[in-house]
């Protein structure tokens, strides 16, 4: 897989940036961050950045799925330096939306994600709100 696009490595772009500081239990036999471990701390980092946006779970009766997630591994990660998390909305579909999130440690660029997160009600896709639209406009990539 290629290296992502320059302007998805540059978190200056990133409207919001949380800490996660790895678990020794997050190390695998070559005492690097395991690659499972980095998926769920990405998790946490989509939570945090929900949660920041004021952009609650269960909104309006809608859940959401991932229903694409990807990692671009651009560099080792260690235990225990925190791990600073830069996440953004890419894009916003009809019933979708894609997270970029830029992970770093120690100034060094260790992880590029991208996750498609589509809404859900009654088991089937369910569309954005107008409301919501504006509400994510302000958490977008800066270009």
């Amino acid at each position: 897989m290629a290296k992502p696009e320059p302007h998805l490595l540059d978190p200056a772009r990133y409207p919001v940036r949380c800490e996660i500081e790895p678990r020794f239990g997050d190390l695998d036999t070559n005492l690097h961050i395991n690659n499972v471990a980095l998926a769920g701390i990405l998790e946490e980092a989509r939570v945090r950045f929900h949660r920041s946006v004021g952009l609650p779970m269960g909104r309006e009766g809608i859940s959401q799925m991932v229903a694409s997630f990807s990692i671009e591994y651009l560099g080792q990660s260690h235990y225990p330096e925190p791990l600073e998390i830069h996440v953004a909305a890419i894009d916003i579909g009809r019933t979708s939306q894609t997270l970029g999130q830029l992970v770093i440690q120690n100034g060094q660029h260790v992880a590029f994600a991208r996750v498609v997160l589509v809404n859900v009600r009654d088991n089937r896709p369910a569309e954005h709100s107008q409301a919501f639209r504006e509400a994510v406009r302000p958490w977008m990539l800066k270009r």
